[in-house]
């Protein structure tokens, strides 16, 4: 059983959408994968969705990007959204198709592309986290991670900027 199922809406996605699949397979969140579109098989979309126990899904798509939309309309579970970069708007087009969802179907909408895949991934965390005092920690982990690293980043400039006369 997956707690997150990832769709795209074309393989040429996934380059971007493995992404997500990774920082979460690499936290140890079971994830399944799949390409199903919005408009070609509509079909499909609804049967991944109808079938599986998935808590969360997190949907990559480009152009006119409704497969969040459509997800978020054939279940109640959280959807995210991650806007790709697939024609001549660069993704921003993609950006507003995801994130202009009407009432009553909400999809939580990340960035476009690399950036997004990985917010994805840890706002997926951050759900599935809400029940499992484990994954929290392993937010808790990422977060303190991050912090860390500019801490000594500006420890590493402080230390050349003493060593530089001022200007």
């Amino acid at each position: 059983m997956a707690d997150v199922m990832i769709l795209m809406g074309s393989d040429s996605d996934l380059p971007v959408v493995e992404k997500a699949y990774q920082r979460l397979t690499d936290l140890g969140v079971a994830c399944e994968m799949h390409v199903a579109s919005a408009h070609r098989t509509p079909a499909k979309v609804h049967e991944l969705v109808a079938g599986t126990d998935a808590k969360v899904f997190i949907c990559g798509a480009g152009g006119a990007a409704h497969l969040a939309g459509a997800v978020a309309a054939a279940t109640t579970k959280p959807v995210i959204g991650i806007p790709l970069a697939a024609g001549a708007l660069g993704g921003v087009d993609a950006l507003y198709s995801t994130v202009n969802m009407p009432p009553g179907m909400p999809v939580a909408t990340v960035s476009v592309g690399a950036w997004g895949a990985e917010n994805a991934a840890l706002l997926a965390l951050q759900i599935l986290a809400v029940g499992n005092e484990a994954l929290a920690e392993k937010m808790i982990e990422i977060r303190n991670g991050q912090r860390d690293k500019v801490l000594s980043k500006d420890d590493d400039l402080q230390q050349r900027l003493q060593g530089t006369p001022a200007q």
